[in-house]
């Protein structure tokens, strides 16, 4: 048995997510349908994390067990001409039969792009969430280096985690703006509760709404309080840029 890896990008549009769903159509699904396609086996994929319905990958990595003679470096190629043309397999490489993609991820980086306008617009809106005005830029990014450090997040993620620790800790935040009013906000951490990044840029966008005042942050980081933080931002937006391992 050899040990596979893959780094993937998709466009989560048309997906209800990455984990397998009976009667859903999953990232996840179809990955092990190609794989079967291609090999013949049966076999499961574990990810480096689940995604939600709407988000999207340039990096996802997953890996699976396989018999195949097909050489580790080419599986990619022969999974791409069995997959829908918004999922794609940009590599595959053998490790070692220990490695796993979720369990040795060291960090992890999310992005979460969004525009300032009216009403939506059908050009930038498969891939950033549509923000109302007014949005003060310098305002939500005055206090984001509250986020950096090592936290009990609790209180930027959803009820539905479920996890050991909610201790988390973000090495590095920023804000940046582009192209006019539009704006990408790149959180890099060792891991992310359950909704944690869109939670996040849920509140620096109501900070720089002026529903919340920037000097707070590190009274509502402290409070693990999800009722002080901001609202749950748009899935659209949200997209797993990279993966990295020890």
């Amino acid at each position: 048995m050899k040990r596979i890896l893959l780094t993937i990008q998709f466009l989560g549009t048309n997906y209800s997510g990455w984990q397998v769903q009976p009667g859903l159509n999953t990232i996840q699904g179809e990955i092990e349908r190609a794989i079967n396609e291609t090999t013949g086996e049966k076999i499961k994929v574990h990810s480096c994390g689940r995604t939600d319905a709407g988000v999207h990958a340039l990096g996802l990595t997953a890996h699976f067990d396989t018999d195949t003679r097909i050489n580790p470096e080419n599986i990619y190629k022969a999974l791409n001409t069995r997959l829908p043309s918004d999922i794609r397999v940009l590599s595959s490489r053998e490790v070692d039969e220990h490695f796993h993609a979720r369990y040795d991820v060291k960090e992890k980086t999310y992005e979460y792009n969004f525009y300032i306008s009216g009403q939506p617009l059908p050009y930038y809106s498969i891939t950033e969430a549509c923000v109302q005005s007014p949005f003060d830029y310098e305002r939500a990014k005055s206090n984001i280096s509250a986020f950096l450090g090592t936290h009990d997040f609790v209180g930027f993620a959803s009820s539905r985690t479920e996890v050991a620790s909610t201790v988390r800790t973000i090495t590095k935040i920023t804000l940046s703006r582009h192209a006019g009013e539009h704006y990408t906000l790149s959180v890099t951490g060792n891991g992310f509760l359950y909704n944690m990044v869109r939670i996040i840029a849920g509140t620096i966008i109501e900070i720089g709404q002026g529903k919340i005042d920037p000097a707070e942050l590190p009274q509502i980081i402290e409070s693990k309080d999800r009722k002080r933080a901001g609202d749950t931002a748009a899935a659209n937006g949200l997209v797993l840029k990279s993966v990295k391992y020890s």
